[in-house]
């Protein structure tokens, strides 16, 4: 895991110890109507993905695995720092597919909002927000070929 994106979590850490009001301020994805994801809804995010993307504080890359267990989605979320996240809070907002998470970082829950967002030519827009906005991360996913 890049140093700059081990930094962002410290700061992220420090605001979420500030009150509420510092910490939810401005976050695009919660103003959204998010609806539960049918299998037909999750198709086109299946798989396995490498999230490539920049923050204020420079890059990160990132592993992601959704996939349906019965007729729910599922996906896990890969770092170097953080290991393996699981994430069962998948819902959708138009087209985009959101994933929902929260760890614990330096004893400070820090919830994630993972957005998925297909765009033209089969690309797939990434971004992470974390702690409702206070850092966020955009920039592509790449699926990975099956082999």
């Amino acid at each position: 895991m890049p140093r700059t994106f081990l930094c962002c979590l410290a700061l992220i850490s420090a605001l979420s110890t500030v009150p509420v009001v510092a910490s939810v301020a401005g976050s695009a994805m919660s103003t959204q109507t998010t609806s539960q994801v049918s299998a037909a809804d999750a198709a086109p995010f299946l798989g396995d993905w490498v999230l490539a993307l920049e923050g204020p504080n420079g890059p990160g890359t990132f592993t992601l695995s959704v996939k349906m267990d019965k007729d729910k989605p599922s996906a896990e979320l890969v770092t170097e720092a953080m290991g393996k996240q699981a994430i069962t809070d998948i819902t959708k907002a138009d087209k985009a597919l959101l994933l929902s998470y929260s760890f614990t970082w330096e004893g400070n829950a820090v919830d994630a909002v993972i957005r998925l967002t297909p765009e033209a030519e089969g690309k797939t827009k990434a971004q992470i927000d974390f702690a409702g906005g206070a850092y966020v991360m955009v920039g592509a996913a790449t699926k990975k070929d099956a082999k």
